[in-house]
């Protein structure tokens, strides 16, 4: 039975146009081929020097453009690009929900639930939001925190958010 089958599939393969198809390829084989168009010319362009003497390291701060950045930005306020990223600074302020807070230890804990649906536990001095956020208090109905924004290019200021508690 299997070998029966094979044989009718292979043999469902063979196609009657195919010696036609053949001979359409050879008269198209046989055919003369055209002229060819002539490469085209290239211009030679002259090799520019490198003299890395006479430049900057592009690898290094220039002096002068710390400069800017320092009276760009005389509040001293920026970001700690060094500092470790915690879970809830992955998500806007908006999309986060302060659901509730415990007590421990003389610690205060808020309660935020992400988009998610997953529950985090967060104190005074945690990070929260896109913004580096940082937790300045936690109240039974409300979390405060300090929110670090860019003004224009280089220059930072601070602004001060809550969160409150939804039931």
């Amino acid at each position: 039975m299997p070998a029966t089958l094979t044989l009718l599939l292979i043999s469902a393969c063979a196609d009657p146009g195919l010696p036609e198809l053949e001979a359409y390829a050879e008269r198209v084989r046989a055919r003369p081929a055209g002229p060819l168009e002539p490469v085209p010319e290239v211009a030679l362009v002259a090799p520019f020097p490198y003299l890395p003497r006479e430049r900057r390291d592009p690898f290094m701060m220039d002096e002068q453009a710390a400069d800017v950045a320092q009276r760009r930005n005389p509040s001293g306020i920026s970001p700690d690009p060094l500092r470790r990223k915690e879970p809830l600074e992955g998500y806007s302020l908006d999309s986060l929900r302060m659901v509730g807070t415990l007590e421990q230890d003389q610690t205060r804990w808020a309660l935020i639930m992400d988009p998610d649906g997953m529950l985090h536990r967060v104190r005074t001095g945690n990070y929260l939001g896109r913004n580096d956020g940082k937790i300045t208090r936690v109240d039974p109905t409300e979390l405060l925190l300090t929110e670090i924004i860019e003004k224009a290019p280089g220059e930072w200021d601070q602004r001060q958010a809550s969160m409150a508690l939804k039931q």
